[in-house]
């Protein structure tokens, strides 16, 4: 009888253990005779998305929904009955014979379900692992074939690969609605749907009215939205065909988590995971000033947020009513100065702007511009055109007709709108408006003010040549050693010296007695140590070999040379110091891999540095000293880690992250990585690194830096393979100095 109750016992744990280790095996389908109930979940193939039910917020109401399945936060992105809550736990999921997803309450009654277009044979549902949820035939992946899915159906999130438009064969529309609050998800007042009415583009409507305009697509980006640019996160796309018109994005990177959202308070914004803090973080966002408020200048008005006020009229119009002007209410607009002549007009080119709302627009994709101009003025009605597609020289016709509505300066935007105007109005300006006039003023101003800077730079550089001649001089003389010793304390005591002498004592206590724990590298005319001064400050020390190839000449040219370099506040030649048969130079601790190992140097050095120097920035760490706790790599080198794995967001510093501009800071940090590559062939010149940053032109992608590790720094030599052993080195940040 004991060993009855035993055996019973055991089956009795064994038949609980099967259970737990059955209802806790990730499965990603539910087939007709399977039900999911109020505790289950369905995760996908890779574990990144969980189907289940769910209560947001401080709610009690019980939804189903899918969530991120890999972050500690419980984001929701997409809810099936967010109309129809359920008031317990008593919610079963299960998949009909025809093909229909079916969420039932206590009393079995359904309170949701999906639709399909057609008849169903073996239908299974399957969670993907891009969080869409589809209805499809067994055995078939093709998503275009699949009899439901979700991604159809968005809520308040744009995921990757969903797209935003409408099937112009079922005329179903695919758009966003905000969720009424963080409690609860049902529809909200604001949507973000893409309109197919002249030529498409996104709006965002509170109920029934525009509160933001993305601008038509002009082959690049939404001509409202010029923050949309390429960039190492995610590609973007408009698809406008006989089938369908959509938008949609998809990331570069699959372990990158990347959302956009539309809030309660109508605002359109991107979100990035970072694993570092744990949070989602903005990105960007799309409507970022009172200027993207719909329509704010009325009919045939400009607004331009860097004016006061930001309103203005276009060239060749006046305020419809003076006196609403002038208590600053714009709606009701600009009229025309002068009538037009539908036989003689002409039309005034407009740049840097947001194309006009396209409600009353007309295009043609085969047109080039001059075909457009022309099919404008044979139309009374036209008021304006523009290229449909900006991309090599332009193609395509976009006409306008009626009021031209809701244009907003765009410095930045490529697209050019003609305007007609009567022939009186096309002799008066060039076709700017006044606030581009202003610009205008504005940028020769500054223009002015740059040319006096760099005359002043002029003189302070030539003085400063001047200052240097002495110690020029010196370098030149025959017996340097005697001229040194007998001009030091002078040269000490000159207050324009700008090369001090450093004595041998001095270096042999900076660099611990030239320690080999502080060697940085050794090239053919000698090793290069990392010392501390008195004062705290770290700096490189290369100590010319007594039976190096390079003597007095050699050491002469070198340092003529790095005291001719424009960029002396990133790599500084600090001072030297000549002792008897003794010669070293004194750097700051940004010194460039080839200079460490081969005693090379060249502006390729200066652009290694200043790389470094970004990468401290942005992260706000040293490259020196810097340690992580998964690997040994230093600040470089785990930079380049992040940015192949497709997640640079990781590098960048708690304290701005919040603050700065995503795309900017990203941007930079793939310039900085180009400028610290290994080979200084591959590194960009300082002028083309300032062109990179200063446009968003696709960039190459960077190859292995220098000094990928700390370990690889210690062992970096010219002539010997001989081990060397690990010191983990610091780097001190050196402030930009004036010149």
């Amino acid at each position: 009888m004991r060993i009855s109750k035993n055996y019973t016992f055991l089956l009795l744990f064994s038949s609980s253990l099967l259970l737990i280790i059955e209802t806790t095996t990730a499965i990603d389908t539910v087939n007709t005779t399977q039900f999911i109930r109020d505790g289950d979940t369905i995760v996908s193939a890779n574990g990144s998305f969980i189907l289940g039910f769910f209560s947001p917020g401080v709610s009690k109401k019980r939804y189903l929904g899918v969530w991120y399945g890999k972050i500690s936060d419980q984001t929701v992105i997409w809810v099936a009955n967010r109309e129809t809550p359920l008031n317990d736990t008593s919610g079963v999921l299960r998949l009909t014979n025809q093909g229909i997803l079916v969420i039932q309450n206590r009393s079995g009654s359904i309170i949701w379900s999906s639709n399909t277009l057609r008849p169903a044979r073996n239908p299974i549902g399957q969670l993907l692992d891009s969080g869409n949820l589809v209805v499809k035939e067994e055995g078939d992946n093709d998503l275009e074939n699949s009899l439901w899915q979700s991604f159809e159906h968005p809520g308040d999130n744009l995921m990757p690969d969903m797209k935003q438009g409408r099937n112009r064969i079922t005329g179903m529309d695919w758009y966003m609605t905000s969720w009424k609050s963080p409690d609860d998800p049902s529809r909200g007042n604001i949507s973000y749907i893409l309109v197919p009415y002249g030529y498409p583009e996104i709006l965002v409507m509170e109920d029934s009215r525009v509160k933001f305009r993305s601008g038509p697509w002009n082959g690049k980006r939404f001509s409202g939205v010029p923050q949309l640019k390429t960039n190492p996160v995610y590609s973007f796309e408009f698809v406008f065909n006989e089938k369908e018109i959509f938008y949609r994005y998809h990331l570069l990177n699959s372990s990158m988590l990347s959302r956009i959202v539309v809030s309660q308070e109508g605002d359109i914004q991107r979100y990035t995971w970072i694993d570092r803090t744990q949070s989602w973080e903005l990105y960007l966002t799309a409507n970022r000033d009172n200027c993207e408020r719909y329509a704010l200048c009325g009919a045939n008005g400009v607004c331009s947020i860097d004016n006061s006020p930001v309103c203005d009229c276009l060239h060749g119009f006046v305020p419809k009513i003076e006196s609403d002007w002038k208590v600053t209410d714009w709606s009701s607009g600009c009229v025309r100065r002068t009538p037009l002549n539908c036989s003689v007009d002409g039309f005034r080119k407009l740049s840097g702007v947001k194309l006009p709302e396209t409600k009353t627009s007309w295009f043609n994709k085969n047109m080039n511009l001059e075909e457009c101009k022309n099919t404008c003025l044979k139309n009374c009605n036209c008021t304006a055109y523009s290229s449909l597609d900006i991309r090599d020289g332009g193609s395509g016709c976009l006409i306008w007709f009626g009021n031209l509505l809701d244009i907003r300066v765009f410095v930045e935007n490529e697209p050019e709108i003609y305007i007609r105007m009567a022939a009186s109005e096309l002799d008066n300006g060039d076709g700017a408006t006044k606030s581009n006039v202003k610009k205008r003023i504005i940028v020769i101003s500054g223009l002015s003010a740059g040319i006096l800077l760099l005359l002043l730079g002029l003189v302070l550089y030539i003085r400063k040549k001047k200052q240097l001649k002495d110690i020029t001089a010196v370098l030149c003389a025959g017996n340097m050693t005697g001229v040194f010793e007998g001009n030091l304390q002078h040269e000490r005591n000159r207050e324009d010296l700008d090369l001090p002498l450093f004595d041998f004592g001095a270096m042999a206590r900076a660099t611990n007695n030239f320690s080999v724990d502080n060697k940085l590298g050794e090239g053919g005319f000698g090793p290069v140590y990392k010392g501390t001064l008195n004062d705290g400050r770290e700096v490189a020390v290369k100590r010319l070999s007594k039976n190096s190839r390079q003597g007095v000449d050699e050491f002469k040219n070198e340092v003529k040379h790095i005291v001719k370099l424009q960029h002396r506040n990133l790599v500084k030649l600090l001072g030297c110091c000549i002792e008897v048969d003794e010669k070293m130079l004194i750097y700051d601790g940004y010194i460039s891999p080839e200079y460490a190992s081969d005693g090379l140097y060249s502006t390729k050095s200066d652009v290694f540095s200043f790389g470094v120097l970004v990468l401290e920035i942005v992260s706000g760490n040293k490259n020196r000293g810097f340690s992580h706790p998964d690997h040994q790599l230093n600040l470089l080198g785990h930079a380049w880690r992040l940015f192949i794995e497709g997640k640079p967001l990781e590098l960048i510093s708690e304290s701005i992250i919040e603050s700065c501009n995503l795309f900017e800071v990203l941007r930079s940090i793939h310039v900085g990585l180009l400028c610290v590559q290994e080979n200084p062939v591959d590194r960009p010149s300082m002028s083309y690194v300032v062109l990179m940053l200063g446009n968003e032109d696709a960039l190459p992608q960077p190859k292995q830096p220098g000094f990928f590790t700390e370990r690889d720094l210690i062992e970096v030599t010219y002539s010997s393979t001989q081990s060397k052993p690990y010191s983990a080195n610091e780097c001190s940040i050196s402030l930009l100095e004036a010149r």
